[in-house]
C-alpha cells in the first residue's frame, strides 16, 4: 500500500482519540445526553471487554488478538490491489484497531461514546474506532469479491 494508507491510519487514530477525550471532558462516566429522542445519544462508558462486553475485564486477550490482526493485515496488505479503495479499507481498519489498542493499553478499558437505540434495542455502545474498523473491513471484503486480494503479477 502507499502512504496513503498510513495518512488515513494517523488521521482515523487523532480523531478517534480527541473525540474520545472531548467525551471524558464534557460528559461524566455513564453520563447520557439525548441528541435525538429515542434514537441516539451521547453517553460515556468504559468497555474492559469487546462488543456487548464480552469478556469482559480481558483487555489482555484483545491487545494480543488486536497485535496479530495488525501483523496479519500488514502482511496481508502487500498482496492487495493498490488502489484508492483498498487503501482506504486497510488505512481505516488499521487505525481503527491501534486506537482502541492504544486505549486498552495506556488506560486498560476503551472509551465509547455514541449510544443509538434501534426499533426498541438499544445497540452497544461504541466509538468511531469501531466505525473505521467496519467500514474498513466491509471495503476489503468487497475488494475481495471483486478480486483485488490478489496482485496480477504479469500486468502493470
Amino acid at each position: 500500500m502507499t502512504k496513503k494508507t498510513y495518512i488515513i491510519a494517523i488521521i482515523v487514530l487523532i480523531m478517534d482519540q480527541l473525540s474520545k477525550s472531548l467525551m471524558e471532558i464534557y460528559l461524566n462516566l455513564n453520563e447520557s445526553v439525548k441528541v435525538i429522542k429515542n434514537f441516539f445519544s451521547l453517553t460515556l462508558v468504559y468497555n474492559t471487554g469487546g462488543a456487548w462486553s464480552i469478556l469482559e475485564n480481558q483487555s489482555y486477550i484483545f491487545i494480543i488478538i488486536s497485535v496479530l490482526a495488525l501483523i496479519i493485515l500488514i502482511r496481508f496488505m502487500i498482496s492487495f490491489k493498490n488502489n484508492l479503495r483498498n487503501n482506504i479499507a486497510f488505512g481505516l481498519t488499521i487505525g481503527g484497531i491501534v486506537a482502541n489498542l492504544a486505549d486498552r493499553i495506556f488506560l486498560g478499558y476503551v472509551r465509547d461514546f455514541l449510544d443509538f437505540r434501534i426499533f426498541n434495542y438499544d445497540y452497544p455502545i461504541f466509538n468511531l474506532a469501531d466505525i473505521a474498523i467496519v467500514i474498513g473491513i466491509i471495503l476489503l471484503i468487497v475488494a475481495i469479491i471483486k478480486g483485488e486480494d490478489k496482485l496480477d503479477r504479469n500486468s502493470k
